[in-house]
């Protein structure tokens, strides 16, 4: 039996200086050393990590960083160096091809499924993220243009979709996916209009009316595909991410019912570069589940004889300055809550928001503003001067 013992042990340990071997001449090719010097190289603590990694990719990847199997002072420049290099390509396993396969065939942003994310993820917690995000709790990419500090980004972002829709006085919004109600809160404060929300996280509404008491600021908790009235304008900001493929239509047929005529709609949507790409299986998992970035033509093509495209622009590189200043208040605010979360999750939430800096970073992920109209804006839609 000892004898038995000691053979599948020097077995595992030939399999893992293998793996090791192989998973160091990859990360050789991005400038990565295993146990290098450099704050971007990773420091391997359990041999047993390069096999997660080869055989489960960026699921692997994440799932040995949480367990404690290697660690990276600079998580988000290691990210960035694996894009940039192609690496994520080289390592495909049949976790991926499967989440690849289930994007395309199954529609995981149902009716029931919807609200899944909400559970998951935004309600894990309003004081959390009151310590993370800004002021008026924005949870989407700033405008870094003339900031240099995240509040300031944030409320020249919201400054910006304002002047995007031309709001007036009287005007009545709506917010698709409206969160904490962040862009409601700064334009019927800013612009004296009334805004409507609608958002699959009961944290999320509850506490978004506290922080809007005394507005005229409403919040739903609702499916987008139940939204049956007019509004003056539309605004939907980080929520087109969890609407999936298989309704994209659908929602662009909601919106287009629920504006008015003259009106229009702005969409801030984080984008991809790849069609027929596939959901991170890790960010799936952990972060959010059934989320999918949709690319410009699958956009284009779901709008087809709905809207007009007015404008495009964007500013997916703010979006790295905005998760590694929400990380920085992260680490800043940790002691306050690491008894009431566990060290698991200290490395799962440090894992995503580097994790997605560098994906920005290496320009791998886009940050869109697309301004809609339903028949065209008469004489041309003007952009407003950044």
């Amino acid at each position: 039996m000892k004898h038995q013992e000691l053979t599948e042990a020097a077995n595992s340990k030939t399999s893992n200086n293998k793996s090791c071997e192989y998973l160091s001449q990859l990360l050789a090719s991005a400038n990565i050393t295993i146990n290098g010097k450099n704050s971007w190289d990773i420091q391997i603590h359990n041999p047993k990590a390069a096999d997660l990694i080869l055989a489960q990719g960026s699921k692997g990847l994440g799932e040995s960083y949480m367990a404690g199997m290697w660690d990276c002072q600079r998580i988000d420049e290691l990210i960035c160096l694996i894009l940039h290099s192609k690496l994520d390509a080289k390592i495909k396993s049949l976790s991926t091809l499967w989440y690849s396969l289930r994007a395309q065939i199954l529609n995981h942003q149902t009716r029931t499924r919807a609200w899944e994310v909400g559970e998951t993820h935004y309600d894990i917690g309003n004081d959390f993220f009151a310590k993370m995000l800004d002021p008026y709790m924005t949870y989407t990419c700033g405008y870094w243009d003339k900031a240099d500090n995240l509040n300031d980004a944030q409320l020249a972002k919201l400054d910006l979709v304002c002047q995007k829709l031309d709001l007036k006085p009287g005007m009545h919004v709506l917010d698709i996916g409206c969160g904490w109600g962040s862009f409601m809160h700064y334009a019927a404060e800013n612009y004296g209009v009334t805004c409507t929300g609608v958002t699959i996280s009961k944290e999320q509404a509850e506490y978004g009316q506290q922080l809007c008491q005394g507005l005229p600021v409403t919040f739903r908790l609702e499916d987008y595909r139940d939204l049956d009235k007019q509004y003056d304008a539309i605004v939907s900001l980080g929520m087109f991410e969890h609407v999936g493929r298989k309704n994209y239509r659908t929602y662009f047929e909601v919106a287009r019912r629920n504006l008015k005529e003259d009106g229009l709609f702005l969409l801030h949507t984080i984008g991809g570069q790849i069609r027929d790409h596939h959901p991170d299986p890790w960010i799936d998992k952990y972060i959010f589940p059934n989320g999918e970035v949709p690319v410009l033509g699958q956009i284009s093509d779901s709008l087809e004889s709905l809207f007009v495209i007015e404008d495009v622009h964007n500013f997916g590189a703010d979006y790295d300055k905005t998760l590694m200043a929400w990380h920085a208040n992260f680490e800043k605010h940790w002691h306050e809550f690491k008894g009431q979360y566990s060290e698991r999750f200290y490395r799962m939430w440090r894992y995503y928001l580097l994790v997605c800096a560098g994906s920005f970073r290496a320009r791998s992920n886009q940050l869109w503003q697309i301004v809609l109209s339903p028949d065209g804006v008469k004489g041309g839609y003007q952009r407003p001067k950044l």
